[in-house]
């Protein structure tokens, strides 16, 4: 089975709760290469803040790659599924329109990992943000313009 078939899936057994830190990981519709326009990237980004300056969520790393994102958040709300569905709903809306397109922008569904409160978060932020570096895209994550830790 593909990954979108699959896709109900990554719902079954999913529990939010307020407080706890999530590793969330969205990928674009049939892994469209959407984010090599780093401009594109940073409507992505808008909506991250504008999730913290709602209350929903506090981002403690993020980084937007080229066919998806990985963003490490405290949960405010308590509704995990919510603030992946305005998220990715508000930014497929802003790229789309300036993309002049219609359509998915987002696979249906996403990954999400919670973390213990002994994790260490700043080893997980510099994984988080180190992306790009592993993927071949830069050779000095200071090269690359989409990402973002509260430590670093």
């Amino acid at each position: 089975m593909s990954n979108q078939q699959n896709a109900h899936r990554l719902r079954e057994g999913r529990y939010s709760e307020s407080g706890r830190i999530y590793l969330l990981t969205a990928v674009t519709h049939q892994r469209q290469i959407v984010f090599e326009d780093w401009r594109l990237g940073r409507l992505l980004v808008r909506e991250f803040r504008k999730a913290q300056d709602d209350g929903e969520a506090t981002s403690l790393a993020w980084v937007v790659m080229p066919d998806h994102f990985h963003w490490l958040v405290e949960l405010h709300n308590g509704d995990l599924s919510r603030l992946m569905r305005i998220t990715k709903s508000r930014s497929a809306h802003a790229i789309n329109k300036v993309r002049s397109c219609h359509g998915a922008l987002w696979q249906k569904g996403y990954f999400d990992r919670a973390l213990r409160r002994e994790d260490d978060l700043k080893t997980m932020a510099r994984y988080i943000v180190a992306n790009p570096l592993r993927a071949g895209l830069v050779e000095h994550i200071g090269q690359y313009p989409l990402w973002d830790a509260i430590w670093l």
